[in-house]
This record gives structure tokens, sequence and C-alpha cells, in this order.
């Protein structure tokens, strides 16, 4: 009764204290799990696309993606999509690339003024 904790009291604290500490680091470890499964579903998109396209056309995308980033990771999922499945025949040229990218590319209106 002079407010020291007993034997049993310090038992129980370091008890919860490791199962707090234990949560912890399993939310730790499932977060660098998630984040090693990112990092390796990146690895295998760049090497799919790396063997589907040649130089310039790579670099006709990467061109895409510093200006349309939501639009060049679209294409880059529908590259990896056809590599997979199979229905990519040989490697994506620059003239491929273009076919694919005038296709894929959202409708936009224009507007053309003619004055009289």
């Amino acid at each position: 009764m002079s407010g020291e904790p007993t034997d049993e009291d310090l038992e129980e604290l370091r008890k919860k204290k490791m199962e707090q500490l234990k949560d912890q680091q399993g939310g730790e470890g499932q977060a660098e799990a998630a984040e090693a499964q990112r990092q390796q579903a990146e690895a295998q998109k760049k090497a799919v696309l790396r063997k589907a396209l040649t130089d310039g056309a790579r670099k006709r995308l990467n061109t895409v993606q510093m200006s349309k980033p939501e639009f060049g990771e679209q294409v880059e999922q529908q590259i990896v999509a056809l590599a997979q499945s199979g229905r990519l025949q040989g490697k994506i040229d620059e003239e491929k690339m273009k076919e694919l990218l005038s296709e894929m590319k959202p409708d936009s209106q224009s507007f053309d003024i003619k004055r009289r």
C-alpha cells in the first residue's frame, strides 16, 4: 500500500507493452511487404516494356508520360496486357506506337472558326 507496484503488476505491464510492440511491428511488416510487392510489379512491367518496345517507341512513350502521366500509364498497361496475352507480334516500333496512341487518345473537340 505504499504505492510501489508489485511484481505481478510489473509483469502484467510488461506483457501489455510486448503485445503493443508486436502489433506495431506486424503493421510495419505488412506495409513493407506491400511496398516490396509494388516495386516487384513495377520492375516486371518495365521488363515487359523493355522487351516489347524499340528505342524510338520507348522515347515516344516517355514523352507522352511526361506531358500526360495518366494517359501514359494507360498506354503502358495496354502494352503490358497485349504482351502478356501473346497478341503482340514482334516489337512495337515508333510507327506502331503512333497508331496505338492515336487509337487510345480521348476524342478531343476541335473548334474550327471560319471567318466570312
